[in-house]
């Protein structure tokens, strides 16, 4: 039982390491989506700011457009070799094998239920700490 016991959390580290390397890289460009539509109503909302707030308030959605291009940049170049988008980066098209490998190793070590567990408890662990973050990074 002990061995069992060390194998799953061995691969829970395996799991959660590698998928935190991945998603650091492909968060950029999901949050990148979701910023577009977030822009979209900021600017369909500057009619209703008053006249004299105005030029504050374009000034905010202007640093917000850069912090969208900088973070596109930084995506780019962590997930993309070339320009045209179509070639990986070697170490992202590692982290993709090295995620499905540890995938079908916990499938195949302990079950594919606990696949789906550990992937649950992932998610729970990464809102967890989204929610209990302090400051604003």
């Amino acid at each position: 039982m002990k061995q069992k016991d060390l194998t799953r959390r061995y691969l829970i580290w395996c799991y959660k390491t590698t998928k935190e390397d991945l998603d650091w890289i492909d968060r950029k460009f999901t949050q990148l989506e979701c910023d577009s539509n977030i822009l979209k109503e900021l600017t369909i909302a500057v009619k209703s700011v008053a006249p004299q707030e105005k030029k504050a308030y374009l000034k905010k959605i202007d640093e917000f457009k850069a912090y969208m291009a900088s973070k596109q940049e930084r995506g780019i170049k962590e997930k993309f070799l070339s320009l045209s988008k179509k070639e990986l980066q070697p170490q992202y098209v590692y982290l993709q094998n090295r995620l499905k490998a540890i995938e079908k190793t916990i499938s195949s070590f302990l079950s594919p239920k606990d696949l789906k567990t550990i992937r649950s408890l992932y998610e729970q662990e990464m809102t967890r700490r989204i929610l209990e973050a302090r400051e604003h990074t």
